[in-house]
């Protein structure tokens, strides 16, 4: 079974909105809250604005050592410290995608040292990456970030350093939505 996402974003859910930002390209409607449900067809009972989908898939650009690196410290989602959330919706350009696979990993971890600059803020940060692009959704990649307040400055120094990379220039689209976990 594959692990399909839907981040429902309307008036109700287990995520208050505290802001949303257009950082590139069309931005999303204005929503009070978000709700992460398993089952996309769950995501229409909840009367959204919009339904984002991904898919949980394995890891396209780390090497095996990479991969384990982030396995050893990453913290799995629904720590209870982790009241804040983050969820970054990107997608990249034409270029990026008429790359071939070595040419995307070479910008990917060669130049811009996305895993590397991840492993900076683990263990405080854990996140899951959603693939959309292979499910004709609006966006290529659903990132979704959970934290404690007091690493809410960490996370924004990692979103800083990843946007001032190379990879970032291949990025046509993305939206920057911050989340309190609903009381």
């Amino acid at each position: 079974m594959v692990d399909i996402f839907a981040f429902a974003g309307g008036r109700g859910g287990a995520w208050r909105v505290l802001g949303s930002r257009t950082v590139r390209g069309e931005g999303l409607p204005t929503v009070e809250s978000l709700d992460m449900v398993e089952e996309p067809r769950d995501a229409a009972i909840l009367s959204p604005a919009w339904v984002l989908r991904g898919l949980i898939s394995n890891i396209r650009y780390a090497t095996k050592a990479e991969g384990e690196a982030l396995r050893a410290v990453q913290q799995g989602l629904a720590r209870p410290q982790a009241t804040l959330a983050a969820l970054i919706p990107i997608r990249k350009n034409a270029a990026w995608w008429g790359l071939a696979q070595d040419e995307r990993r070479a910008i990917f971890e060669e130049t811009s040292h996305h895993t590397a600059i991840g492993l900076d803020y683990l263990p405080a940060i854990a996140r899951r990456l959603h693939h959309g692009r292979d499910l004709g959704e609006p966006f290529d990649f659903l990132t979704w970030f959970e934290y404690a307040p007091e690493d809410a400055p960490a996370f924004d120094a990692l979103v800083d350093r990843l946007r001032a990379t190379r990879e970032w220039d291949y990025v046509d689209r993305e939206v920057d939505i911050r989340l309190a976990r609903a009381a």
